[in-house]
């Protein structure tokens, strides 16, 4: 390692794990390696680990591999079985030690406050407290789970020193991000509910450092599959391996969660015209996923795809008629965003029907079919006329929401987190 080497370490859950903070860790890490940093490291949780906790998976031999220059690390736990909890997370934060004490400069971002940024806070803290000179620049950025999983429920039940401390970690890192405008708003929102319990002052910091950036996704994995006779075979190659037909199939993929309207979508598409010519493809794996079969159990004209990978993910989105994410507020979860959603626009294909649920507006402007949350009537009028579009408004519409999701790609997205932080582009 030369004296002029820097380094990017991304602490987050990450492949196999189906999230969307997985992709764009992926996205930034090698945006890095064009912008300077030549030691790019994920730091994140070992696979047994990812396996016990339940976590929604990729299939693990489908993974896109990392470019050379990207290294993932797995710290494995510490301690023995007279530690239950938080062996994985020590594991996390002695890495991080040792990588913030090899006298390489440091760019350190984590993304979950519970339990990433507490590894770095952790970990940076106990460098300076031992008396070490360490180059480190911590981002952290913040999701609305963080938020609705966490400090809602802290208050809900009187655990005030735990919203607090969460708010004082966020707030240790030098630059503090939110995944959207209706994220950020979340976060003070809360800090000030905090405020008025613990008389801290959490709530100015908030509105006055955090910052909005939004998720980054590879715009060129989704882009072009309509730009040639060859691009338009490989998608009707996949969806034939599928016994799928360009056109004839309405699309769900996510995460299948409650939150995600999985239920809604299946009984609007066994109410909605479209259902004797288009199958209802559900795509993904996660917590609600065996309750969602058993509300579609009998029902030949829904398919479910449990091992969608990574590659095949961009076609499936080019070759449906419509793309549905029906996602509704819970207490539990909002959709702070939509990474799915901007990566069906990109890919081209069919509209997008979704809600104007959390931070959904923001991912997808005015370029989606929008119904009001859980209402499965409206869903169905939505499916008949996604599915119904003549070619032309289609296809114009399919442009317009490509050229709005462009403003996520992964370069652009990199360029503005990290203003300052990485070395000028040649």
């Amino acid at each position: 390692m030369t004296q002029q080497s820097r380094r990017l370490i991304i602490v987050v859950r990450a492949d196999p794990v189906i999230c969307g903070h997985a992709t764009e860790a992926r996205g930034l890490a090698e945006v890095a390696l064009t912008r300077g940093f030549d030691d790019v490291r994920i730091v994140t949780w070992p696979i047994d680990a990812l396996q016990a906790a339940g976590l929604p998976l990729k299939p693990l031999d489908e993974l896109l591999p990392y470019s050379a220059g990207i290294t993932v690390e797995r710290p494995g736990p510490v301690g023995d079985y007279r530690v239950p909890d938080g062996r994985h997370l020590l594991g996390m934060t002695g890495r991080l030690f040792e990588l913030f004490t090899d006298g390489v400069p440091t760019v350190c971002m984590s993304m979950y406050l519970s339990p990433h940024a507490n590894a770095v806070v952790d970990a940076l803290r106990s460098v300076r407290a031992a008396g070490i000179d360490a180059d480190v620049t911590t981002i952290a950025e913040a999701v609305g789970s963080d938020i609705t999983n966490v400090v809602r429920g802290c208050l809900a039940r009187g655990e005030l020193g735990a919203a607090a401390a969460l708010f004082t970690t966020y707030l240790a890192n030098d630059r503090c991000v939110a995944v959207s405008q209706y994220t950020k708003d979340l976060i003070a929102d809360e800090a000030e509910q905090v405020d008025r319990a613990c008389g801290t002052r959490f709530a100015a910091e908030v509105d006055a450092r955090v910052q909005v950036s939004y998720p980054a996704v590879d715009a060129s994995r989704y882009t072009g599959l309509d730009a040639s006779p060859e691009r338009r075979a490989a998608v009707d190659a996949a969806l034939a391996a599928r016994g799928l037909e360009r056109g004839k199939y309405v699309l769900f993929l996510s995460r299948v969660a409650a939150a995600k309207g999985a239920d809604d979508l299946i009984a609007a598409h066994r109410d909605s015209h479209a259902y004797k010519t288009h199958r209802l493809v559900i795509a993904g794996t996660g917590p609600a996923l065996a309750e969602t079969k058993v509300f579609a159990e009998g029902d030949e004209r829904v398919l479910f795809l449990s091992d969608v990978s990574d590659d095949e993910k961009p076609l499936l989105m080019n070759g449906c008629a419509a793309y549905a994410l029906p996602s509704k507020p819970r207490p539990e979860f909002v959709e702070t965003f939509g990474i799915a959603l901007v990566e069906k626009m990109l890919a081209g294909g069919g509209p997008v029907i979704t809600t104007r649920t959390g931070g959904i507006p923001e991912a997808v402007g005015d370029h989606a079919i929008e119904v009001p949350p859980a209402d499965r009537e409206a869903l169905a009028a939505a499916i008949d006329r996604a599915v119904g579009m003549e070619p032309a408004e289609r296809e114009e519409r399919a442009a317009r929401a490509r050229a709005y999701a462009m403003r996520f790609d992964r370069t652009a997205v990199f360029d503005n987190l990290f203003a300052g932080l990485a070395a000028p582009v040649a």
